[in-house]
Formats: C-alpha cells, structure tokens, sequence
C-alpha cells in the first residue's frame, strides 16, 4: 500500500524522473474482437495468460476502435488523432514500406514513442510497424525489429526485418519471433538507468487471408484439432459480407483463429514471466489491446468493415480487448466505461507523470482514462465516434448511429439497449426522426471540430492510402468483384458450412 501511495503522490504532482517512471510495454495484436478472450467470457479459446493479466489489473469491458483497419488503428493508438486528423484512412500500400516510394506516414505528428523518447525512454519496436519506411527506425526506436509489409500471408514464411537487414523468410514462427524479440528487448535495458517502452505489435491472430484455409503448426494445433468452437455463431452469410466469404462457418477457420489467440496468449505469458524474472514487475505498466476489433459469424459477418459492401460499422468490429496491468499502480478491477484508442496517448502520458507533454496543438478528441487507471470515480459519459472513408458512425450509451455519403447509404440506426446485436434497423422511421436528426448533428459537430481539411474525406479531403472504397468516377475506383465460396478441402475431407 505504501509503494502504491508514493507512486500515485509522484505521479499526480508530475515529479518523477526518468529512472523513476514506470517502464511501459504496450503489446498490440492485429484484428483481435474481444470476445475470443477468456476474460471477455469465450469458453472455448484458452488464453490463461491473458485472463490473469485482466484479473491483477484494469480491464476496460468496453474498449472500441475507430476504425476497422490496421494502419489507421495504430496510427490512431500512437498520435491521439482520428484518421481525418493524420490523413490514413486505409491500409497503407507496400510501396510505401520499402523502396523509392518508402516514407513514414506520421512523420510531421508527436507520437508517444517520440515522446517518451524525449523523455528519457529507451525504445523498441518488436512486431508489425504498417506506417510506412518500415527498413529505418522512426520516432526515436533505437531497437527495430518488424516486417516489410503490413498484411500476414503466412506465419511461418513471411518475410521480416531483423537487424537492419531484409530476411526473405522469418526464422520461425512470427508469434515466437516477435516474443523472442520483445525479451532481448527487455533483458538488455533490464539494469539500465533509464526507464523502456516496448512496443510489441503481434500480426497475430491475424484472423484474415488464406492461412484461415489451413491448420496452423503451433503447439496448440492438437488441442483445438477436434473441438467444436461453439462460442463462434453459425449464421447465414449477411448480405452485406463482400470478401472472406471462405472463411464463414468454417471449422478449419474457427479452430486455426483459436490456434493463434492462443499462440499470442502465450507470448504474453513469457512477457510477463521475463519482468518478475527480473524485478521489473511492480515497475512496469503493460497493456494489452487489439489494433481492431474482428466478427467471427455473428450477424453472419466474418471480419472486419472494410470487408464488406457496404463499410460496416458494427459494435463488434470496433470492440477490442483493453487491458492496462501495473501492480505498483493500479488495482484489480472491471471498468464498463467505453474508451477508445483515441483516448489511448493522453491517458497513458498522464498515467506515466507525463501530463504536460499531451500535445497541446493537435486538437486531440480524446479524453484522459488515467484517472480511472488510478481508481478514482469519474463521469465517464458513453460517446465514440468512428470512421471508415466514407462511414461515420457515432455511439452512445442508448443509440449508434450511421451514416454513409458513398454512394447512396443506407443509413443505420439502432437502439443499443434493446438491440446490442444491431438486427432492428430503426433509421428513417418516423417515431425516431427526432434522435436520427440529433445523432447526425452530434456526428457532424464532432467532425467539424476535430477534422483537418486536407484528410476531411466528406468534404473534398484526401487520404494517405489508397481509398478502400472509393466512390465511382475517384481514381481509386475499382469495378467489385465478389470472390465465389469454395469447400476447403484439408487431407481429404471437405469442411462444408
């Protein structure tokens, strides 16, 4: 109780040092929904590493994403800024990774690594990076381990950055890689006098791409090779699912995304088990998020919003797991207040003795969870907004509200108390004219206060990335071209739906 009352006295007043702050490792894994976690009440995928982590510290049951993509997600997380603030509003291209075309993405925005850096951190990237120039370490990364692209075909055989050097194939398994990373990270700056940040960005479970069409090769391959995977809904394929049409009430798929949950739960484990090893435990903040949030049959979708026609933007593509553990800091406890990645770098500056370097210029939407980190009671009112290049939505405690410009909606509305799953939809009905009209002023005021002109895609904006869903007549545009479903055939047998 004493070292938990010195922290939180050193941490208000802002009078820690560099060797006094806490060391912050800040795992990410890549489009991870929720519920496939223990903790988050899934009964058949086993994450024992995960569900202790929640159980010592804060876990946020409603943590929401922005936006259903990775590049934007994680530029998201690093700068406080919406994608209609940093400008990528899609996945980045590969030419922007490496080669002629190669520049970082957020070069002219403060970034928490930069920041920390600035303050004192040694910092280190082991994992997935999809912010562009991915051969040089950027924002102050003096270890740099990544990949050269951003999507996964294939955990075993993707290529990798190792070294300063190109490597055609990964060593060995990317979850094993990137946690073997991770821990040299931290075994060589475990006795230093400054203070670490460890950013250690899984690309999995992944949870996309043909590798869902083949069993994996970890050590949890056996385990799930005859179970039913029950937690994951079998439902007729919504109209509106365009792309991973292969993938819907696929057994292969279902036990391959639990094969890889748990791969990353295990990396998680030796993290933490790497910290006690070296008295780094009590002083050292981990958190533990998804980049975005990922739908796994319900509603008959099946992974993300870019993945279907129209952009989706469903509770379940934005909810990701949101653990923050620090045991000389915070105490074990549920919070249902819904934060966002958004409110990702104010509230962990502030939690760190950082306050006075949140960017006081970027015009930051987010709010500051810090507060609730330390235990204090705090009017957290339910509001979130999200964006998808031409789908806005905005959340609170009672309705969503959705709204398309490209190219003719629909609309969505929908109450959330009554209706969690999204299946009524109530937009255009004349008893809820009054709430549809307030919810888009609030979407509109919301944008209109925090949108940059030059990445305001509603308004003549553009975007970093190429459109995803560019509109006809947009250079980006390209005719659709639904991919038929087809049997996956795996040693003889044929796993229909």
């Amino acid at each position: 109780m004493m070292l938990f009352s010195v922290f939180l006295l050193f941490v208000i007043c802002g009078g820690l040092s560099a060797k006094e702050k806490p060391n912050v490792v800040f795992i990410l894994t890549d489009n991870h929904g929720a519920w496939t976690l223990g903790c988050y009440g899934n009964e058949d995928i086993k994450t024992p590493n995960l569900d202790r982590m929640a159980a010592e510290g804060m876990q946020f049951m409603r943590g929401m994403a922005s936006n259903p993509v990775c590049s934007p997600t994680r530029a998201t997380y690093l700068t406080g800024l919406m994608p209609s603030q940093h400008g990528i509003h899609s996945f980045l291209d590969g030419k922007y990774m490496m080669g002629d075309e190669a520049y970082y993405a957020l070069e002219e925005f403060e970034t928490l690594p930069e920041i920390l850096h600035s303050e004192g951190y040694v910092c280190g990237l082991s994992g997935k990076w999809h912010l562009g120039d991915n051969m040089n370490p950027q924002d102050g990364f003096t270890y740099w381990a990544t990949m050269p692209r951003g999507g996964t075909g294939n955990l075993y055989t993707d290529p990798v950055i190792l070294d300063g050097k190109l490597h055609k194939n990964s060593p060995k398994y990317m979850t094993d890689l990137w946690t073997e990373r991770g821990i040299d990270f931290i075994e060589q700056n475990k006795d230093g006098e400054k203070p670490f940040f460890l950013y250690l960005a899984y690309n999995g479970p992944y949870c996309l791409s043909r590798l869902l069409l083949r069993p994996g090769k970890n050590r949890w391959a056996d385990y799930y090779a005859d179970k039913s995977m029950l937690s994951f809904p079998r439902d007729t394929q919504h109209p509106w699912q365009y792309s991973n049409l292969d993938y819907h009430n696929n057994i292969v798929s279902m036990r391959r995304v639990a094969e890889e949950v748990s791969g990353v739960d295990d990396g998680v484990g030796e993290i933490l088990e790497t910290l006690k090893k070296h008295g780094l435990d009590e002083n050292t903040l981990v958190i533990f998020a998804g980049d975005q949030g990922w739908m796994g049959g319900q509603n008959g979708f099946f992974g993300m919003g870019d993945h279907t026609r129209p952009m989706a933007a469903h509770d379940m593509m934005m909810q990701v797991p949101f653990l923050f553990r620090h045991p000389g800091g915070i105490k074990p406890a549920k919070s249902d207040a819904m934060v966002t990645n958004y409110d990702f770098l104010p509230s962990v500056l502030d939690y760190v003795g950082l306050k006075e370097r949140i960017p006081k210029e970027a015009n930051l939407p987010g709010r500051n969870f810090a507060p609730l980190l330390r235990g204090d009671s705090v009017d957290w009112p339910t509001e979130m907004y999200y964006e998808m290049e031409s789908c806005r939505s905005v959340r609170t405690e009672k309705w969503k509200y959705v709204e398309r410009r490209s190219p003719d909606g629909p609309g969505e509305l929908y109450d959330m108390e009554i209706d969690p799953m999204e299946r009524f939809n109530l937009y255009g009905q004349k008893a809820y004219q009054e709430i549809q009209a307030e919810l888009a002023e609030q979407l509109i005021q919301f944008f209109d206060q925090y949108a940059d002109p030059k990445y305001d895609i509603w308004n003549g904006g553009g975007s970093k990335a190429r459109r995803h869903h560019p509109p006809m007549g947009h250079p980006d545009y390209r005719e659709p071209k639904p991919r038929p479903w087809k049997a996956t055939v795996e040693k003889g047998k044929v796993y229909e739906r």
